[in-house]
């Protein structure tokens, strides 16, 4: 689709209200697979590859800024309403700022794996380290250690496939793109609380290393009635390696 001047891969799926589904760095549309079908039976579901993720091309410098507008857009264009967002680990900084610039597009906001804003200096260091290092070797130099270090040793030792998958949606990014989406990330600014009167879903993994317990807990308590949880043996891919608990949380959130 052509969205804010520039074309974006949106996967649209079911009839109904309107969900957006935003994934994370390194992720795509398909990191929601395993929810589509149950959310498709009541609802609208749309699934972006945001610009420089997956299918969707890079044209310019991105921003957590660039993608809320780019969403926005989207959702305009689709002239639905307000919509129930979800975002995974960056996309929760997304979805957060599309919240505070845009309040009129969301109706619901569910954050998976929620991860800080801005990052601390070691944390952006990291991130431009990381895309110096997709640039100069490809996304091989990194997949592993992404498969590795962000998800449980429970989903690598009991469901290897879903290891596998996070492996795949890393090894499928273009470099270049995946390098400005880090960059991206590294420049994110904190886009403040969530509004108290914004229905708020929080879940993250036990072992979450990138979106770890405590954020989601700041989150949550700064909103004061968010819903939370926090799910045993899962690492950073949550909608993968937990897929029914993530599903069963959407449904009855939404």
């Amino acid at each position: 689709m052509q969205v804010n001047g520039k074309e974006l891969a949106v996967e649209i799926t079911g009839e109904g209200p309107l969900v957006l589904l935003v994934h994370g760095l390194g992720g795509t549309s398909n990191f929601y697979q395993p929810q589509v079908a149950a959310l498709a039976e009541r609802f609208t579901v749309v699934r972006p590859d945001l610009e420089g993720s997956g299918r969707s091309p890079v044209s310019g410098t991105l921003s957590i800024q660039s993608y809320a507008d780019d969403l926005a857009a989207l959702l305009t264009q689709l002239d639905a309403g307000a919509a129930r967002v979800v975002g995974h680990s960056m996309g929760t900084v997304v979805v957060r700022h599309l919240a505070a610039s845009h309040p009129e597009l969301v109706s619901h906001l569910a954050l998976l794996g929620a991860v800080p804003a801005p990052l601390p200096e070691a944390g952006q260091q990291a991130q431009h380290d990381r895309a110096a290092k997709v640039r100069a070797e490809g996304m091989a130099a990194v997949a592993d250690a992404v498969m590795t270090n962000a998800t449980a040793e429970a989903t690598r030792r009991d469901h290897p496939a879903a290891a596998a998958a996070v492996r795949e949606l890393v090894m499928r990014q273009d470099p270049e793109g995946y390098a400005r989406s880090c960059e991206a990330l590294a420049g994110a600014t904190d886009p403040g609380p969530v509004d108290p009167s914004l229905p708020l879903l929080a879940v993250t993994g036990a072992e979450d290393k990138v979106g770890a317990p405590e954020i989601t807990q700041r989150i949550a308590e700064a909103h004061g009635s968010a819903v939370t949880d926090y799910l045993d043996d899962c690492g950073h891919w949550h909608a993968l390696e937990r897929p029914e608990e993530i599903t069963a949380h959407l449904v009855k959130f939404f």
